[in-house]
């Protein structure tokens, strides 16, 4: 996308180079110029430059947003309280809560310089070697979150533990009602079936809440790749780790086949171990029981067809920013028969 010095849809670069002059630390070198960054679905996502330093800037859609969603200085704490811990994450650096500056409340955060697998022709140019240890690693990074104590790091208060699952398929039902635009066969039906057979969850920790391979970005180091930083935590709370499980495994290879612009499918390419492998890895390293994974499946499909619903809604109003939102449209019929037939097993 054209890189811009004036205003972009939804950030002006005149008012933000004030606000940040004497904020940033280190100040800015030179003229500040930006771009969209492609694959962002929800918040906005911006790279910054001022010709010798980058950052990355997050804010909300535009449009009537989901109450609780978007929650920039939600965002922000979460990365902040994770900085110390074994979780990679980029260092948060401003944070503007008001709307006076670019029309919305903002953070900015350090550019965590590696490799974002987005694209086919990515995907496509792995050996399988390669395509293993990007697995390995996606699966350990979602462990080690897993691991950390909320209490410890301070955000013992982002969320309720009990009922949880009962408030996640309440919420995405609240958010499809909200962005109806059309009928969905099988839609309310996929949400009742979930909420009639709530599993008991047997853990809680932090959860992301959007973990899949193109929310990392991944980086070699001596010869190893790893996970270099965790992106995307407008989700994050706390909550059943399997929900993160279920979404990183859909992502993976749950969504073959639908011609998704979100992002590529690790799964259909020879290089990628299938999503039983991921599953099998962090089963093992959590002792994690997996009798009731058809509901998280079923869930996780529920999930994100209701987020795709509500941004085909904001789209059609003329409230994205960026291309291929119109196809997003076409992934949720197939997206909510999938979810179906997890839950049948």
């Amino acid at each position: 996308m054209r890189r811009s010095a004036g205003i972009l849809p939804g950030l002006d670069l005149v008012a933000l180079r004030v606000y940040l002059a004497d904020r940033l630390p280190g100040g800015l070198a030179g003229r500040l110029s930006a771009r969209l960054i492609s694959g962002g679905r929800s918040n906005l996502t911006y790279l910054l430059d001022d010709g010798d330093r980058r950052w990355v800037l997050r804010r909300p859609p535009l449009g009537q947003l989901l109450e609780t969603a978007h929650d920039m200085g939600r965002e922000y704490r979460v990365l902040s309280a994770l900085a110390p811990t074994p979780v990679p994450v980029p260092q948060t650096l401003v944070l503007c809560t008001g709307s006076d500056v670019i029309g919305a409340p903002f953070y900015l955060m350090e550019y965590a310089d590696g490799t974002i697998y987005r694209s086919a022709d990515q995907l496509a140019g792995l050996v399988p070697e390669a395509g293993q240890a990007i697995a390995d690693a996606l699966v350990d990074t979602l462990a080690v979150l897993h691991e950390v104590d909320p209490v410890q790091v301070g955000l013992s208060d982002l969320g309720r533990a009990d009922g949880y699952l009962e408030r996640q398929v309440r919420r995405w039902g609240k958010q499809l009602a909200a962005s109806r635009s059309r009928d969905v066969p099988g839609i309310e039906q996929l949400g009742e079936r979930l909420a009639h057979h709530l599993p008991s969850s047997c853990r809680t920790t932090l959860v992301h809440g959007d973990y899949r391979l193109d929310n990392v970005v991944i980086e070699e180091r001596s010869g190893v790749l790893r996970v270099q930083a965790v992106l995307d935590w407008e989700l994050a709370t706390i909550g059943d780790p399997l929900t993160d499980l279920a979404s990183m495994l859909v992502w993976w290879d749950g969504v073959a086949g639908l011609d998704s612009p979100v992002a590529a499918v690790p799964g259909e390419w020879d290089a990628f171990p299938p999503s039983s492998r991921l599953l099998e890895r962090y089963a093992a390293d959590q002792g994690t029981n997996l009798d009731d994974m058809p509901w998280y499946l079923g869930f996780a499909y529920y999930k994100v067809a209701a987020i795709l619903e509500g941004i085909h809604f904001r789209d059609l109003r003329g409230q994205t920013v960026g291309s291929g939102f119109d196809r997003l449209a076409d992934l949720v019929g197939p997206l909510v028969d999938r979810g179906h037939r997890a839950l049948d097993g």
